[in-house]
This record gives C-alpha cells, structure tokens and sequence, in this order.
C-alpha cells in the first residue's frame, strides 16, 4: 500500500510540475505583451519648408500601448500645435501633401470638442527660448489598431503647425499654417 500511495502522489506531483510548465510558456512576453520592455516601432526626422532638419520623432510600444516622443531644436520659441496627418508625404512649401489629421473615426477634431477628438490630436509643444522642446505623449486609441492606421497603405506625417492647438476648433484647431513635416517610417 506504501508503494501504491508513493506512486500516487508522484504521478500528481509530476502532473502539477507538468502543468506548471505549461502555464509558464503560455504566459512568456511577446510583442504584444503588458509586460514587455518599450520598442521603437517608427520614426521620423522633421524638417521645415526649406528642408532644415529641426527635430525627430519616435513612436514606441511598451507597456500595451503606443507612445510619441518628440524632440525639436530649431524653432523659435513658442507654443505650436503637433498632429499626426493622415498621409505620410512632406511636399513644401505648404505640406498640404500630407492630408488632414489622422482620423479614421470620422471625429470632430480636439480633445476639449464633445465630438473628438481625432487619431492625430496631441498636446501643443512649446518650444524654449534655446529653440529646443520635448514632448512625450501616450495615445488613449488600442496599439494594434494605432499601429494599423500610422502605417497604411499611404502613411503618416508627423506635423508642426505655426501657432498652437486649441484643441476645439474643426478640423485643425485653428493652429495656423504648417511649418515641419516629417514622414513616419517603420522600425527596421
């Protein structure tokens, strides 16, 4: 009976280490994991009219979700509106190549508009009196689905407009002509 028994609770015992390992593998990070560290999935250079290279920016995944983290050094100082324009195309002097804001839903635009806000909407940047500025936002939108529209078939733009959102205005939020451009490319 002693042996019976032994036998018994090795058998469990190597069904529950089995099951274990199973449960492990199951839960290992992947791309798309909560868990997983940041990975840049794009980026661009922005350039003025003139073709001045004046900034970058990167779109990252981590954490289940997609982040911007934009650098400028160049502009004067000031506030001015940052969207992300529905195709990837910079033709100056005006950028009109690059569309309207990226806004697959069809939204008002603004995040302070009870219709908005579009896709592309982001907070101003506001450039110091050294012409430098960083700004690093978190889109609310699903990764998967941001992923999807930023690299459709014709792209995304990166846009830097003259004056600054105010976030209510339809369709641009009164942000005045657009003066950087950058066309987002993917990782790799």
């Amino acid at each position: 009976m002693f042996v019976l028994e032994t036998l018994v609770l090795h058998s469990k015992a190597l069904a529950l280490a089995t099951l274990a390992t199973a449960l492990h593998a199951c839960s290992s990070k992947d791309e798309g994991d909560v868990t997983s560290g940041p990975t840049v999935v794009g980026s661009t250079l922005i350039s003025t009219a003139s073709g001045t290279e004046i900034g970058s920016a990167e779109i990252v995944r981590a954490n289940g979700a997609i982040s911007i983290s934009v650098m400028i050094d160049g502009l004067e100082a000031g506030e001015r509106a940052l969207h992300l324009h529905s195709i990837g195309n910079c033709d100056a002097p005006d950028f009109a190549s690059a569309g309207g804001h990226l806004n697959p839903f069809g939204r008002a635009h603004g995040s302070l508009n009870p219709d908005g806000q579009h896709l592309g909407d982001m907070p101003n940047i506001t450039t110091d009196n050294d012409g430098q500025a960083k700004l690093a936002f978190t889109f609310s939108d699903g990764p998967d689905h941001l992923i999807q529209e930023i690299f459709d078939a014709d792209g995304t733009a990166v846009m830097i407009h003259a004056g600054p959102d105010d976030y209510i205005s339809d369709p641009a939020g009164a942000a005045g002509p657009r003066i950087a451009c950058g066309v987002v490319e993917p990782a790799g």
